[in-house]
């Protein structure tokens, strides 16, 4: 008579933001069995926090029909500086009071199976990578365009942290030494040029000079004057919101065609709220980098869209977890 047989075990995965928790259970094919995403309630502190996560983590594993001993191993990625070896987020934008919360032992505590921390920008890479847009690409380089810029890089297959863990800061290269302030502290980082919050600063500055009655008008309507503002101004035909969304372009293709002359890579995968913009900001991109570039690596590169959306973050950490939990 043989025993019952071993149940398979699964793949937990969050992403961790300021405004929102997404949690997936997955094999580690990447397909998602079951998934929930519920406010992050930041404001009520770390305690609440980790909590809502567990919770988050629970239901997604209800709606996969499984239950916690099912659980091989659980990942989470969060913006913002992370101790990776220890499992400590050390701060986090839009988190209050998270400073060097140890998060993977909580989870392991409370959930009884190993926990792994990572940074959003970077798994995100490595989900584009090995789930989507990036499949096939031994050396690429992932680009989120939305609030601010960020991503990651995949160089020979792997993902490439450096030599503290920061690598991938692409918004923070200096495209003009004497342009606008950048969050960062210095000046005319490509983040303080074409990120969604130079668009909306733009933006500003435009209504304050009187240039846009429709771009006023729309800000008006919406209580807010957001790069999705100016964008949709430029939509209906603004002339002036088209040049703002198109300048921006242009500095993220001088952003592009560096990246190309020093990583060589086989593709450039672009995400991010902003690329709703579509070729309004990513044409003016395409030609800024392809008359930058140098032309053998410019051979090489293609410039694709993310496919993964919200999910890139889940799927990187279930490509993270998938070798030790095939």
């Amino acid at each position: 008579m043989t025993g019952e047989p071993e149940r398979k075990k699964y793949l937990g995965a969050v992403d961790l933001g300021g405004s929102k928790i997404l949690s997936a259970v997955a094999q580690g094919d990447g397909r998602r069995l079951g998934e929930d995403r519920r406010p992050t309630d930041a404001e009520a502190g770390p305690d609440a926090v980790l909590e809502r996560i567990v919770g988050s983590l629970q239901e997604a594993l209800a709606k996969a029909g499984l239950g916690q001993g099912d659980l091989a191993a659980v990942g989470i990625c969060s913006p913002g500086p992370c101790d990776i070896d220890a499992g400590v987020i050390s701060s986090a934008p839009n988190l209050p009071g998270w400073r060097d919360v140890p998060i993977c032992r909580y989870l392991e505590e409370r959930l009884g199976v190993p926990a792994r921390l990572e940074n959003d920008a970077n798994v995100a890479a490595l989900g584009e990578h090995v789930y989507g847009a990036g499949r096939g690409c031994r050396h690429l380089i992932y680009m989120t365009v939305s609030t601010g810029i960020g991503g990651g890089l995949i160089i020979d297959g792997r993902l490439y942290r450096g030599a503290t863990g920061v690598a991938g800061e692409l918004g923070h290269m200096t495209i003009e030494p004497d342009g606008p302030l950048c969050g960062c502290g210095n000046r005319g980082c490509l983040e303080a040029l074409a990120s969604g919050t130079a668009i909306a600063a733009r933006g500003e500055e435009l209504v304050a000079q009187g240039g846009s009655a429709l771009l006023a008008r729309l800000a008006q309507e919406e209580d807010d004057l957001t790069a999705e503002t100016v964008s949709r101004a430029a939509d209906q035909g603004d002339i002036a919101c088209q040049g703002i969304v198109q300048r921006a372009g242009y500095y993220l293709g001088i952003g592009l065609a560096s990246y190309v002359n020093i990583f060589n890579p086989e593709a450039i995968i672009i995400g991010g709220g902003l690329t709703k913009a579509g070729e309004l900001l990513l044409g003016p991109a395409r030609v800024e980098m392809a008359a930058r570039a140098m032309r053998e690596a410019l051979k090489a590169v293609q410039l694709r869209p993310a496919e993964l959306g919200d999910y890139d973050g889940v799927m990187g950490m279930v490509a993270l977890l998938r070798e030790r939990c095939p």
